[in-house]
């Protein structure tokens, strides 16, 4: 039965190749003439090449996608003006946002616990001497025990140059030989001086974000923004006198004189 039903199968199979035209018979009764109009006919995205009965389709034009309106007629004028004046306000309102006036970043100085005084002369005298006071000082989220003529690295401090004399005004403590101050958290009447020394680039750390058997990884690198301040002076405590001790004399050899030695007796 099975060879039965294979061989009925392939006879249907030739019978219906047999029926089939080949390609020449059937463009055969087409004349030069009526294959010219059928031609003509075609929309324009078909073109004749050659004149070998080959139809190629036209390349279709691109369009780019963009957020902006194209110059097609489906656009009306109005539109386009309004679109144009939504960007001019956009643009106004960036660099509205941008500029601050000087009591705006005086606020924003504050807020991060900070006052600009203005550039260093060379006429000011703000490095003193070494004095055993600390203080510790709040800059931002960070907080920093300082004395005078040390130095701090902080994060980028906003609306100051590089020699500006600065007021930190957020003391939590200050301390020294004989007495300890510690605010409720701020000490309203202690203030910390410094001066801006550099703006800087923190060493480079790589941030590498790995998920396994998801085909996921990146890599970044992130260089944080640093500004270098010099300290020299702290105020609201009493400072005590600044006695550097003398220095050592030379201390004069001892002539050393040699032992006598006693018999012993036997």
């Amino acid at each position: 039965m099975a060879n039965r039903r294979c061989f009925q199968t392939l006879t249907r199979c030739l019978q219906s190749i047999k029926t089939l035209t080949p390609l020449s018979e059937a463009i055969a009764p087409y004349s030069a003439y009526a294959l010219n109009q059928t031609i003509a006919a075609t929309p324009p995205n078909y073109i004749f090449v050659n004149n070998a009965d080959i139809y190629q389709r036209a390349a279709v034009p691109t369009r780019s996608f963009s957020s902006r309106p194209t110059d097609s007629d489906d656009v009306e004028e109005d539109d386009e003006e309004d679109y144009e004046s939504e960007e001019e306000d956009d643009s106004e309102n960036e660099e509205e946002s941008v500029v601050l006036s000087a009591e705006d970043k005086k606020i924003e100085a504050a807020e991060i616990g900070y006052t600009v005084m203005g550039p260093l002369q060379k006429s000011d005298r703000v490095f003193k001497l070494y004095e055993p006071v600390f203080a510790v000082v709040q800059i931002g989220s960070h907080q920093f025990k300082v004395s005078n003529g040390d130095t701090i690295y902080t994060e980028r401090l906003k609306h100051c140059d590089v020699n500006d004399k600065l007021v930190l005004n957020k003391v939590l403590m200050l301390g020294s030989q004989t007495q300890t101050i510690i605010g409720r958290p701020i000490l309203p009447d202690a203030a910390v001086h410094a001066v801006v020394e550099e703006h800087a680039l923190d060493a480079k750390v790589i941030i590498f974000k790995k998920k396994r058997r998801k085909n996921y990884r990146r890599t970044k690198g992130h260089r944080q923004e640093l500004t270098k301040l010099r300290i020299t002076d702290i105020q609201g405590i009493e400072k005590p006198e600044n006695t550097t001790p003398p220095p050592p004399s030379p201390k004069k050899e001892k002539e050393k004189k040699p032992e006598k030695k006693v018999a012993m007796e036997a």
